[in-house]
């Protein structure tokens, strides 16, 4: 039987993707790319906009054309915010939303007739948490520590998509970081909807850094990454611990959303524009030595957001000028049915938040190419990917900059100090 997939939205659902199929392999199916009649598709759907919702029907619908007898599995954010309107479309077999991901193979493999026992490992499941990593890259991969989200912010549906805080068990965490490293991949980043948030309603007490430190002492694992963290999560013991000399590295992603006071306290944040400043002031400090590689700062901004005038999208760039990040993750807010943002007024034409997310865009251009070229002559530590284009390989840096040089399949996979 073969089985194919198709992953849309972030992060977190290609690492659930990379579990379901090992899974599937596991229990004997044979994996084949998605332009190819299968006997099964599995789509993981995003809802984080209405787009994503439209890509998610017509990735269904191009599926069933392809193979009109297959049959398709539909999971992810969509399916568990519209299941009905999921079942509705011509060619889905099953709908699996946030509470089912765990016994998703179990049950489709059992309807199929197929075997179970023995041969598909038990999901890691902890109050329906769905433990996952990504699999296929040789250099990384994403381990999905924290699903769900308490915030409820004015303007997100994701509490609504993928349920309230909860968090894989410290110990599965570590195991799966251990089956990572014995695939010979090297490094990990560690993501979850709300990562900082890991430990919360944990009976063992589990804090975030007590998974840092745990996930320090797994062998083979040379690097890490935290994929995302609110900003009020980020400790500074937490930053102080991995400034420490840890395999945590000098890159850090933290949503700002708006850099006006106003709008943070209008859509429910949870920090000041102060505090955020300062959060960054404090980790660059704790990071700074002679010859040593800058911080890589990578932020989340939404532009558009209701009530955001032109003054306040002006407050919002030159703060972005003052506390120069490396990269900007722009995004124009979107209007999701449902949350108390889709119901305020000052809402924000499609055109004035196109011209803002240029505005945005030309910023983060040229601060990023300032971040890179404070770097020139500077020694990085680059992890070599084994992908080859044009003859040149590439890798990133500890601070994330991405550095190309003539392919050298003795490098794939390692780290080697080179000149940037």
């Amino acid at each position: 039987m073969k089985i194919a997939f198709v992953t849309l939205g972030c992060k977190l659902n290609y690492a659930e993707t990379s579990t379901y199929e090992r899974q599937f392999v596991k229990a004997g199916l044979e994996v084949v790319p998605w332009k190819e009649a299968a006997d099964l598709y599995l789509v993981n759907t995003c809802t984080v906009t209405e787009t994503s919702n439209a890509k998610s029907r017509n990735e269904i619908r191009k599926l069933h054309r392809i193979n009109p007898e297959a049959r398709i599995i539909v999971t992810g954010c969509y399916a568990q915010m519209k299941p009905e309107e999921v079942r509705g479309i011509e060619g889905v077999w099953k709908v699996f939303g946030s509470a089912g991901k765990a016994t998703l193979v179990e049950d489709c493999l059992s309807e199929l007739g197929l075997p179970v026992e023995g041969e598909v490992p038990k999901v890691a499941d902890s109050g329906s948490v769905f433990g996952a990593y990504s699999s296929g890259e040789r250099t990384r991969s994403f381990l999905k520590v924290q699903d769900g989200c308490d915030n409820f912010c004015a303007y997100c549906t994701v509490p609504y998509a993928r349920g309230r805080s909860r968090s894989v068990p410290l110990c599965e965490a570590v195991r799966m970081a251990q089956e990572i490293a014995s695939q010979g991949v090297r490094e990990i980043v560690i993501t979850g909807v709300n990562t900082g948030d890991y430990g919360r309603g944990s009976l063992a007490g589990e804090s975030f850094l007590d998974l840092l430190k745990a996930l320090n002492g797994v062998e083979g694992i040379e690097r890490y990454r935290i994929s995302s963290i609110e900003p009020n999560l980020l400790t500074e013991e937490t930053i102080d611990w991995i400034a420490s000399g840890t395999k945590f590295q000098p890159h850090f992603h933290i949503p700002l959303q708006t850099g006006s006071d106003a709008l943070l306290s209008r859509m429910g944040r949870k920090y000041s524009c102060a505090e955020f400043a300062s959060k960054l002031e404090y980790i660059r400090k704790r990071f700074e030595h002679p010859g040593a590689p800058k911080v890589f700062f990578g932020l989340d901004v939404m532009v558009g957001l209701p009530g955001e005038t032109e003054e306040l999208f002006e407050t919002t760039r030159s703060f972005l000028e003052k506390i120069r990040p490396a990269f900007i993750h722009i995004f124009p807010y979107s209007k999701r049915p449902g949350t108390p943002a889709a119901e305020m007024e000052g809402q924000v034409s499609a055109e004035e938040k196109a011209r803002r997310v240029k505005v945005l865009e030309e910023l983060c251009a040229r601060l990023h190419s300032e971040f890179e070229q404070a770097h020139k002559g500077m020694k990085l530590k680059v992890l070599f990917e084994s992908s080859v284009k044009g003859g040149m390989m590439s890798g990133y840096s500890q601070n994330y900059i991405r550095v190309s040089r003539p392919a050298d399949s003795d490098l794939f996979g390692k780290i080697v100090e080179i000149e940037y």
